[in-house]
């Protein structure tokens, strides 16, 4: 059964239920509004009875008699040994007597009403005590009956009908509020069947459903995002490995034939060989840094920023010893994974060494959540500051230096999982400066 199907069914349940409940209170209330009167008539002829003088009671019991009732009740004397003495004569029918009866003629219980059944009529009955016997006094109810009869059978046409027609509005309102499932689906169907991720769902309102339709779309739109950030990825690794893989394999081809080779070509062949292989696997390993980033594995925690910097600095130093690093740290503390956040400022730090003149200063600030990186090199030019955190962009100056293009994007891709940016700017007196910002921490300075 499918979930349309079910979620009519639930309502027309609910209403079904509530249908009949209705009608067995109408059915009811209308039963107490008809057989009132007769009650009340009854105890009004039991209360004239009781207050008529005891010379006039048996006239007051004949001037009720009447077939059956008639108008205004039926009489019958009950003695306190339980014998009944009907008022119309031995001719008229003899009304039914329970214990019940006997003790009001005996006066151990008051006046009470029944039902009853008198030659297969049904009857309202009253039971009350005069001068040392008691009296009953019936009326039929045959209109009453008559009308309920008719009333029950209205009710439950009007049930029935009513179960009927809450169906058929079930089926409408579940087709017409499951609509934006029905296209929830059919949009991920489409997305399964073609993998086609630029699928969007029209989405109007704002209640549960409209909401979901808006996460489903967010969620294509991050996934579409992804994928194409994925395809450019290997497209540009593609192309970044090719040269120095189609120079490598010229390189070795070279070595490995037999022509001889002028003095000094082979060692020179092997150094690039060696170069080749160093930025091959730079680049593999920033690759895999990217991917490592994008995958979040680790899980945040409160990281010292400014001890993460003192340490990249010390490795930095060792690594660059023609550069002098000069810092400005102070205490700071951000709620990130410590290791990308180390690489990002390593990154920082090796760029602004690329750059550096020989002997040349990079300076190191941290403080509030930020790291700032600021070298006295040649600087940046303005049509490249847009680029420089792209994905293997490299401005027409780099592309003699070492490096794969990536150090800067991993830079940006750690700033986006923290909340926070990256920027580069040109140094006043010449030179880059890179501000990396973290966002969502406290900081000390």
């Amino acid at each position: 059964m499918s979930f349309r199907a079910r979620l009519a069914l639930v309502a027309a349940a609910a209403v079904a239920l509530a249908i009949v409940a209705a009608s067995f209170a109408v059915y009811f209330i209308v039963k107490d509004q008809l057989r009132g009167p007769i009650d009340e008539s009854l105890r009004h002829s039991a209360v004239e009875i009781q207050h008529t003088p005891p010379d006039d009671i048996l006239r007051g019991l004949f001037h009720l008699t009447a077939e059956l009732g008639g108008a205004a009740g039926y009489p019958q004397v009950v003695k306190p040994n339980g014998q009944a003495l009907p008022i119309a004569g031995g001719g008229g029918p003899r009304l039914p007597v329970e214990e019940r009866d006997i003790a009001v003629a005996r006066g151990q219980s008051g006046s009470f009403l029944r039902d009853a059944h008198v030659s297969h009529t049904h009857v309202r009955m009253i039971t009350f005590p005069v001068g040392g016997v008691a009296v009953q006094v019936v009326r039929p109810l045959s209109e009453v009956d008559h009308s309920l009869g008719r009333i029950q059978t209205w009710l439950i046409l009007i049930a029935v009908a009513g179960i009927a027609i809450a169906a058929a509005l079930g089926l409408l309102v579940a087709r017409a509020a499951l609509a934006p499932v029905r296209r929830l689906t059919a949009t991920a169907e489409t997305v399964t069947d073609t993998g086609d991720l630029s699928q969007r769902i029209d989405v109007s309102g704002h209640d549960e459903l409209a909401r979901l339709a808006a996460s489903f779309n967010a969620m294509l739109e991050a996934l579409e995002e992804s994928t194409r950030a994925q395809r450019q990825l290997v497209a540009d690794a593609s192309h970044e490995l090719r040269t120095p893989l189609t120079s490598l394999r010229t390189n070795i081809e070279v070595l490995a034939s037999d022509r001889t080779l002028p003095p000094g070509e082979r060692g020179r062949l092997l150094n690039d060989v060696i170069e080749q292989l160093g930025e091959m696997t730079t680049l593999i390993s920033e690759l895999i840094d990217l991917a490592r980033g994008e995958q979040h594995v680790a899980e945040p925690e409160e990281v010292r920023l400014d001890l993460v910097a003192a340490d990249a600095v010390e490795r930095a130093r060792r690594n660059q010893p023609k550069v002098t690093f000069v810092t400005d740290l102070h205490e700071s503390t951000v709620h990130g994974v410590p290791s990308t956040i180390e690489r990002a400022v390593a990154n920082l730090l090796d760029n602004a060494a690329k750059w550096s003149p020989p002997g040349g200063n990079v300076e190191v600030g941290v403080g509030d959540a930020t790291v700032t990186v600021r070298d006295h090199g040649p600087g940046i030019d303005e049509e490249d500051l847009p680029y420089v955190f792209d994905r293997f962009y490299r401005a027409r100056a780099a592309r003699g230096l070492p490096g794969s293009g990536l150090g800067l994007a991993i830079v940006r891709q750690v700033a986006q999982a923290h909340g926070g940016s990256v920027v580069a700017e040109c140094a006043e007196g010449g030179g880059t400066r890179v501000v990396l910002r973290l966002n969502g921490a406290s900081s000390n300075s």
